[in-house]
């Protein structure tokens, strides 16, 4: 069996013509023309190559083969008498004196087409993945993500880290999501977590005297999926800094990633440093959102003073944002499918008016509008052909549909939304606690080991009852891009004091600070330095260089929706005797 080539099969042109060759790959295709004349597309991980086939021996050799069978040719390299300019290699063929057959396809058809996998229906691509690999376009993806890995990790070095593993079986930790549990077979009816990050360990390094510490680190969540998450397993660049604050972190992110998306993106114009900072209240009462795509130049207007009391039954008592949209042409047939479209995403209603081109106030709520139509105008700054959408509720709803409204907006009107580009943005100074949407108590809103703003004077004020701890704000930061949340991080919690009072106010004494986080609390009391980090998703980071809007595009392997997968069949049952000798009972069996 032939096991070497010369060269690859998107590397021979006219200085390679009359040389004797041998190329390797799959048969993408064989177009037959006569009895003893065809044209057979050999492709490899790097391009494709024609084969003529002219004789009666090399006929057969490819004769009753089915496509995707991995050939070896051997032949001498000629020029073309028709060329494909569209080919790198559209000026040569190869005229072969031998083809051995490598691996033969044995499946007359194929679960879809190599070339266009990606038209293919989502369950089959990700049953079929290593057929889906094959196609260039989908390939593509994970060469970005390989050269993207590769730069970040440079840049780090480059920066002064240390890429420092750390370990995958690890104890359970309330993280905000639920654990992967792996259970002990040594230690009946104890489990290991897998990590869903490296948080206490990447702060234990700091506290062990390292500097600058960073990973290519694997994280592990058992949480829904959604169109920028993969759901059980996703990568993340995780950093943390000693004696470091969050200038020191931004700085290094913004030296970090704008060379890499300047090289690798989509796009070839992004946000110069240093990227603009917004604090949390403001990105929601400005943008309806957290994670505010910029690129979109419409904000929100509060008009509650203005609306509430125009006898419209939504406003009334509630808060009423307004997006005001100059030089509006959509239909009301277009209208009503983007108020339908918020309502689906958001779960609340979108409403609208407009203020047509004879100065007129019509369509949507009009008929309320319309007995205050000076005051609307003035007050909004109208003019003529805006089209005014506005949302409506508690303080929070009213901003997050309006949030949605703005997005729907953005992508609909062309001249109000900057697309190809990257739009960076810092989110700053996040609520430290918020009220659980199902406890209906006091919760930390991100991350717990986050530094308050006031220290532990604003901590022992808010369990006083001298201050209201939702009012605390935290040292934790995003970074946004094109309405995307790049990473999470935080000015840390290094004093054991600060740390105790924070879970105090969250019903968390002493004692289970020590029992949840030991190593941590331990090693806290031994002298920590100042530190901080971030954690920015390599996976989103990958999605938004390719221009692709489902994260399982630039994921080798990913799961589906339902954390299944459908290539190698996980999750899956067990035999018995695995399950006997980790002392696990299952109470849901395999169906007969």
């Amino acid at each position: 069996m032939v096991q070497s080539r010369t060269h690859t099969c998107n590397e021979l042109r006219m200085a390679h013509v009359g040389e004797q060759v041998t190329i390797a790959g799959w048969m993408e295709n064989v177009r037959e023309v006569g009895q003893n004349l065809a044209f057979l597309v050999l492709r490899d991980f790097y391009g494709t190559t024609q084969v003529v086939i002219e004789t009666e021996e090399m006929m057969a050799a490819v004769k009753g083969l089915n496509k995707e069978s991995t050939l070896s040719v051997s032949g001498v390299v000629r020029e073309r008498d028709s060329k494909n300019p569209n080919m790198p290699t559209g000026d040569i063929e190869v005229v072969p004196s031998k083809i051995e057959v490598l691996g033969r396809c044995r499946h007359n058809e194929l679960p879809f087409q190599i070339n266009r996998s990606r038209e293919a229906d989502e369950t089959q691509r990700l049953k079929y993945r290593y057929l889906d690999l094959r196609n260039p376009e989908v390939k593509k993806n994970i060469i970005l993500r390989c050269n993207v890995v590769s730069a970040l990790r440079a840049a780090m070095t480059e920066q002064g880290f240390l890429e420092i593993t750390t370990p995958i079986l690890t104890a359970s930790s309330p993280e905000g999501a639920r654990d992967y549990l792996v259970p002990a077979r040594k230690h009946p009816g104890m489990f290991y977590a897998l990590p869903q990050a490296p948080q206490q360990f990447k702060q234990l390094l700091m506290t062990s005297g390292f500097d600058r510490y960073f990973q290519i680190a694997p994280c592990f969540r058992d949480e829904d999926a959604r169109g920028d998450r993969s759901p059980g397993e996703f990568y993340q660049l995780d950093m943390e800094m000693a004696f470091a604050g969050q200038d020191d972190v931004f700085a290094v992110l913004e030296r970090v990633l704008p060379p890499i998306f300047a090289k690798y993106g989509k796009y070839d114009t992004a946000s110069e440093a240093p990227f603009l900072r917004i604090p949390y209240l403001e990105a929601m009462d400005k943008y309806g959102s957290d994670k505010p795509d910029l690129r979109i130049d419409l904000t929100l207007t509060d008009a509650t003073a203005l609306l509430s009391n125009c006898g419209f039954g939504p406003f009334e008592g509630n808060t009423v944002k307004a997006i005001v949209v100059t030089d509006f042409s959509g239909t009301r047939k277009q209208i009503d499918k983007l108020c339908a479209d918020v309502e689906v995403q958001a779960g609340e209603k979108a409403y609208w008016f407009r203020y047509d081109e004879n100065k007129e106030i019509v369509g949507g709520i009009a008929k309320f509008i319309q007995p205050i139509k000076d005051q609307v105008v003035e007050a909004l700054d109208l003019t003529p052909g805006c089209f005014v959408g506005l949302t409506a509720g508690k303080l929070l709803s009213a901003q997050k549909t309006a949030g949605v409204l703005r997005n729907k907006l953005g992508a609909f009107c062309p001249a109000h939304m900057d697309a190809q580009r990257y739009e960076f943005c810092w989110i700053v100074d996040f609520p430290m606690y918020e009220i659980g949407e199902e406890s209906g108590q006091l919760e930390f809103c991100h991350n717990p080991f986050s530094m308050p703003n006031g220290g532990l004077e604003v901590l022992k004020k808010a369990a006083a009852g001298q201050a209201d701890p939702l009012t605390i704000t935290a040292f934790q930061y995003d970074l946004v891009c094109n309405g995307v949340e790049l990473s999470s991080g935080a000015v840390r919690n290094h004093d054991p004091e600060i740390m105790i009072e924070a879970f105090q106010l969250v019903r968390l004494g002493e004692e289970d600070v020590k029992a949840k986080f030991p190593a941590m609390y331990n090693a806290f009391t031994y002298g920590a330095p100042p530190h901080a980090g971030i954690a920015p998703g390599v996976d989103r980071m990958v999605m938004l260089l390719a221009g692709e809007d489902s994260i399982r595009e630039i994921i080798p392997f990913p799961m589906n929706k339902n954390a299944q997968d459908l290539m190698m069949g996980a999750p899956s049952f067990v035999e018995q005797k695995q399950l006997d000798e980790l002392n696990i009972v299952c109470t849901k069996k395999e169906e007969e």
